[in-house]
């Protein structure tokens, strides 16, 4: 039974067309992943698909009665209602907490907040976890989603992928993530040139039926090609776990990949890297390290002695808050640790991609920008021109000459991306570099990469591209450790998920071994036995720490609004950006001592 039908049709934004004489429909209990370039249309066909953007023509017909959740990239949550307000509605306590389907979706989503908070003093990512919960808490016969991955790390994203697939509404989801893209889709519906091409299962099937197509009308841009069955060949040569995964016949793909060669020579790659790096890149000596500065906030490293060797490509997995970036922050030598030492190889020339984008001038244009770093760089054994890069990172033809002050955010942070590339660094620090690039760009990403001689230590949530790019796994489990994971993320959530885990925040309050198996999003009891006199002084410490969060709070809520504000000023968009993402992280390591506190309080 079809829930939703298009007929014929079309729509623009300006001269530009994004769907051109579309037919389609939704069937009861299909899930879709859309893909396709940024701007290339795919919002658009979500909110046509879901009625609240009427096409310049043709027809939407909607089953009647049908009960449609449609969660946007914009969030239109009340400033004035709580968490609970939202999320419950006016479920009573002992309604919503009986309900193990609830309890489940908080904990998962928005475990870490207070029920009785205000939105308004919601960060942009608290926001969108709690949109999500609202929609995922309602029944609805038919769910869309809009980047629903962003924000959530990389246990709550395989969290979701289960439940939508438990779930038995239909599902259209539009993300770049590729590896929640194959856990939950059967289908594929690929947005390109006002066309949606249409596919059967999930990431893995649609490259191989695209690279089939591609080889039967010998299409002409051969590299292109070439990408694509370097891709299948990742799938067919990944982690295990994976080839249960691809939904295509294993004679095609087979066939396909016969003669492509692995998508890394790693033992030419490692003699480069060593060549250029020498032995030593990283020695941490008995180093310990807390994420807000020496003794305060979560304890992130416990007299952790670890090295980073040449060609090293380290994929650092955990927990929002564990402490990822800082340890990025340690080997870029931005944070010093609270006792030990870095030792740090003479030959390091390091780049640090931070979460932070930098300032960048903007009355520049985008290839003066590169070309002033360097014009000309050697990837393995190619030499690229700039302007070269620039095309396969997605800056085609006019995008070129663009002035940097009308850049989104996603175009900044590609060319923050390259402009590192660009100075031919040999210790690559990456901190979440996927935010806001669509599959086209992450596979040539991947590509450049592949070719890239050198030590990469990479953060990100985006699963499939970490298992791509790297050669092992580590993990900050919340002992003070690096704990080096054979298994890659499956072994992360399985450890997880038994309990054998526990987060940095509580990490900082109690060794691992002290701390029992809690489910998720519960806090475990901390010992008691206090004084009086210790009760007294760690009630003062709360009541410090709440007046802070109140303060930080309300900085908080004016940058919000400044920024909706300056909403076409890019400069001062950035800046503002800059002081939240500083308020919020000050926010957090004030949370993590008021939990402290509270858990000795017993509280």
């Amino acid at each position: 039974m079809n829930l939703v039908n298009l007929e014929s049709v079309s729509h623009a934004y300006g001269p530009k067309p994004l769907l051109s004489d579309v037919s389609l429909g939704v069937e009861a209990g299909e899930r879709i992943g859309v893909v396709g370039r940024n701007g290339g249309g795919k919002t658009t066909l979500l909110s046509v698909l879901a009625g609240t953007v009427h096409p310049d023509s043709g027809r939407v017909t909607h089953n009647r009665g049908l009960r449609v959740g449609f969660l946007s990239q914009q969030d239109t949550l009340d400033p004035a209602a709580t968490v609970s307000e939202l999320v419950l509605g006016g479920l009573a306590e002992h309604e919503w907490a009986g309900d193990q389907r609830v309890r489940e979706i908080l904990a998962n989503l928005i475990g870490d907040l207070d029920l009785g908070s205000k939105a308004g003093a919601l960060s942009g990512g608290e926001r969108r976890r709690t949109a999500l919960a609202k929609l995922l808490i309602d029944d609805h016969d038919l769910i869309m989603l809009d980047e629903p991955t962003n924000h959530l790390d990389i246990e709550a994203i395989a969290w979701l992928a289960g439940h939508l697939s438990g779930s038995k509404s239909a599902l259209v989801v539009v993300t770049h993530d590729r590896w929640f893209l194959d856990a939950v889709s059967t289908r594929t519906w690929e947005v390109v040139d006002g066309r949606v091409e249409r596919y059967e299962g999930g990431y893995a099937a649609y490259v191989l039926a695209k690279a089939e197509r591609a080889r039967i009308a010998q299409a002409a841009e051969e590299r292109r090609q070439n990408l694509m069955r370097k891709e299948i060949a990742w799938l067919r040569r990944g982690p295990p776990a994976r080839t249960s995964k691809p939904k295509f016949r294993i004679e095609a793909a087979q066939a396909l990949i016969a003669n492509e060669p692995p998508p890394r020579e790693t033992v030419e790659l490692m003699r480069f890297a060593a060549a250029r790096l020498g032995r030593t890149v990283y020695d941490l000596e008995d180093v310990t390290l807390h994420a807000g500065g020496p003794g305060t906030g979560p304890l992130v490293l416990d007299h952790l002695t670890w090295q980073f060797g040449p060609g090293d490509r380290i994929g650092l997995i955990g927990v929002n808050g564990s402490g990822k970036s800082s340890v990025l922050r340690l080997l870029a030598d931005t944070v010093k640790p609270d006792s030990g030492r870095v030792v740090r190889g003479k030959t390091v020339r390091l780049a640090h991609l931070s979460q932070e984008l930098a300032e960048l001038d903007p009355d520049r244009r985008v290839l003066e920008s590169v070309e002033e770093v360097r014009k000309y760089l050697q990837l393995g054994k190619r030499e690229w021109t700039a302007s070269q890069l620039l095309e396969r990172l997605g800056f085609r033809g006019d995008a070129q000459w663009k002035v940097i002050g009308d850049l989104s955010g996603g175009e900044r942070r590609r060319l923050q991306l390259l402009r590192l590339l660009m100075d031919d660094p040999n210790v690559l620090l990456l901190d979440e570099p996927t935010n806001d690039l669509d599959i086209e760009t992450l596979n040539e990403l991947e590509d450049l990469l592949d070719g890239w001689p050198g030590t990469l230590v990479l953060v990100s949530h985006d699963r499939y591209f970490l298992e791509r790019v790297t050669d092992r796994c580590v993990a900050l489990l919340g002992d003070g450790k690096l704990s080096l994971l054979p298994g890659g993320v499956d072994e992360y959530l399985e450890r997880r998920a038994a309990g054998t885990a526990v987060t940095a925040r509580l990490g900082a309050g109690a060794p691992a071994a002290d701390v029992p198996a809690a489910p998720s999003g519960a806090v475990p009891e901390q010992g008691g036995g206090l004084s009086a006199k210790e009760e007294r002084e760690l009630r003062k410490e709360l009541n410090r720490l709440e007046r802070q969060l109140d303060k930080l709070g309300e900085q908080e809520s004016r940058l919000h609004a400044a920024m909706a504000d300056a909403a076409s000023d890019y400069a001062k968009l950035g800046s503002l950006d800059a002081q939240l993402r500083e308020i919020t992280a000050q926010k957090d390591t004030v949370e993590a001592e008021w939990l402290e506190v509270a858990d000795r309080l017993g509280d």
